[in-house]
């Protein structure tokens, strides 16, 4: 029996392996090159609606009334003379709470009555020197002359540089507002305002 010598090897099914590729590093990117960028706008304000033309702008009303010099002298002696005068009181006040809970005033008229005989002991009593010039007397404190308004045709004659308006107790609070506006728009002072927004 003849001996089998090496066969000759059969082709394998499996296909030859390809060779292996070297992975190349992935591609790198592009150097970063600084942009500016500009920032995102700020959003717009809505645009406040124009003046009608009938509108006018409202005026500043002064805190102090305009005085000539001669005038503004007599206004600080008055603050002087306000400082020195006395309290006056009744006859009796200390005694009687119905007499002296008012702070009214009226002269004694008593026979025997000391303060009516200016014995020093007893409060002064009222008499013309105590006055205050006659120039500057019925002036605020701030020197304005007060007015008293109760419509709006009464604003008509005012000077704001020397006139202030006092808005009357029977003026309703909504009609009271509109006079306040008014005044605001004419720059004319209200000494007894119901808005104290900014210091009028």
């Amino acid at each position: 029996m003849a001996e089998e010598g090496p066969t000759p090897a059969e082709p394998s099914a499996e296909k030859p392996a390809a060779p292996k590729r070297r992975r190349s590093a992935p591609p790198a990117a592009p150097a970063a090159t600084e942009t500016k960028t500009a920032p995102p706008a700020p959003a717009k304000a809505p645009a406040k609606p124009a003046p009608a033309a009938n509108d006018e702008p409202a005026a500043k009303a002064p805190r102090r009334a305009t005085l000539a010099a001669e005038l503004a002298v007599l206004l600080a002696t008055r603050r002087y003379l306000d400082d020195k005068r006395p309290r006056f009181v009744r006859q009796a006040a200390h005694r009687y709470a119905r007499i002296g809970r008012d702070g009214a005033w009226r002269r004694p008229r008593g026979l025997q009555s000391k303060q009516r005989r200016h014995y020093g002991y007893r409060s002064q009593i009222v008499r013309v020197g105590y006055r205050s010039p006659a120039a500057v007397r019925g002036l605020v404190p701030s020197g304005f002359r007060p007015v008293l308004v109760r419509n709006r045709a009464d604003m008509d004659g005012l000077d704001a540089r020397r006139d202030a308006a006092i808005i009357a107790r029977t003026v309703g609070t909504r009609r009271r507002l509109v006079l306040e506006e008014e005044a605001r728009r004419l720059g004319i002072r209200v000494l007894n305002p119901v808005v104290k927004g900014e210091e009028r």
